[in-house]
């Protein structure tokens, strides 16, 4: 059941974490709105939230740099209460090669969304931010007092550059609050297989790599670096299900309209354990029974060693913690890609 002022604006909806963010906020009642210009997702996954939740989302194909497309959106969605931003590029090696690319969409949109919001009087906006923020962090597990220091990539650094025009803009406006959520590394899919992560193109995160190799769509997985100082060489990360990832969002967004907050809040989202790349591999091939082929190659730029988050905080304040095991994670995953493969046959 759904009630007036009850609209979320989710920008970037129909990509992976904000489809899945969709899906739960339907679940807890609320109505939705996703702008999204598909340049790295796919109408489709507006099919899979409407398979998953029986109803289908007012969808917007708008990109959030264009201002007058979004005064467009505000004006005919005149009940949006709040707004979920994810709308950004996301692949730290090609935000090395390419930073241009990452400053212009990433802090553009942002800022474009933020007049909007001041425009219209939206008050309320939970920021998708990133564990990038904390570089290489001197000490694990990360808290959110954790320094901010300088970024290992380009990608990193507009989500610092983000969370501080986000600190700026609401320290001038009364009303407005605002929730930035730091994630760790997000993987899975919906466990109905309907919807999941989607890259156009050659995969830059590690898991949907890992699967196409899996699947025979490409020969070997390239494991960035095997002399880092960790037990097995390899980098570690944080990985959070996608669907407890999603439910943290929800939870976000239910503190700011219960006015709940402090003007801006900060929360790390992951499990709070560390996973080395070697072990995911590993992990993968037991709970699905399938090889992967790999190897062992130079260093990536951009890469931080190891990281992993202190949840205390998201755990304590939100209530939220991740429910979902890594090879139930994985299983998930794994049944998503293999039915895209077959659709691509």
């Amino acid at each position: 059941m759904t009630h007036m002022n009850n609209m979320i604006l989710v920008t970037g909806g129909a990509g992976y974490i904000g489809s899945h963010t969709v899906v739960e906020l339907y679940a807890a009642g609320y109505d939705v709105v996703i702008v999204d210009n598909l340049c790295n997702s796919q109408v489709g996954m507006i099919d899979g939230i409407e398979k998953i939740c029986h109803v289908r989302p007012d969808f917007e194909c708008v990109d959030c740099c264009d201002a007058e497309a979004m005064r467009g959106v505000f004006q005919r969605h005149p009940d949006i209460c709040a707004v979920i931003h994810f709308a950004a590029f996301k692949a730290v090696g090609e935000s090395c090669s390419n930073p241009l690319k990452y400053y212009g969409n990433n802090i553009m949109s942002l800022v474009t969304v933020l007049q909007m919001m001041k425009e219209f009087g939206v008050n309320n906006i939970v920021f998708s931010s990133s564990c990038t923020v904390y570089g290489q962090p001197t000490k694990i597990p990360v808290g959110e007092d954790a320094p901010v220091a300088p970024a290992n990539c380009p990608y990193g650094n507009t989500k610092q550059i983000g969370e501080e025009i986000i600190r700026d803009t609401v320290a001038t406006m009364d009303n407005m609050r605002s929730i930035l959520l730091r994630y760790f590394n997000p993987i899975g899919a919906h466990p109905s297989g309907d919807i999941g992560e989607l890259p156009l193109g050659v995969p830059q995160n590690l898991l949907p790599y890992l699967m196409d190799v899996a699947a025979g769509k490409r020969d070997c997985l390239s494991v960035y670096g095997g002399d880092y100082n960790t037990p097995d060489g390899t980098c570690i990360r944080d990985y959070i299900d996608v669907c407890d990832l999603a439910k943290a969002h929800v939870v976000a967004v239910k503190r700011l309209l219960n006015k709940k907050t402090e003007k801006v809040e900060v929360f790390n989202l992951g499990t709070g354990c560390g996973v080395s790349v070697l072990e995911l591999i590993a992990r993968f091939e037991q709970s699905t029974g399938v090889n992967v082929n790999y190897k062992i190659t130079e260093r990536r730029p951009g890469d931080v060693e190891k990281v992993y988050a202190d949840c205390n905080k998201a755990n304590k304040v939100l209530g939220w913690k991740t429910e979902t095991p890594l090879d139930d994670t994985l299983r998930n995953a794994w049944q998503w890609h293999s039915m895209v493969c077959q659709l691509d046959v």
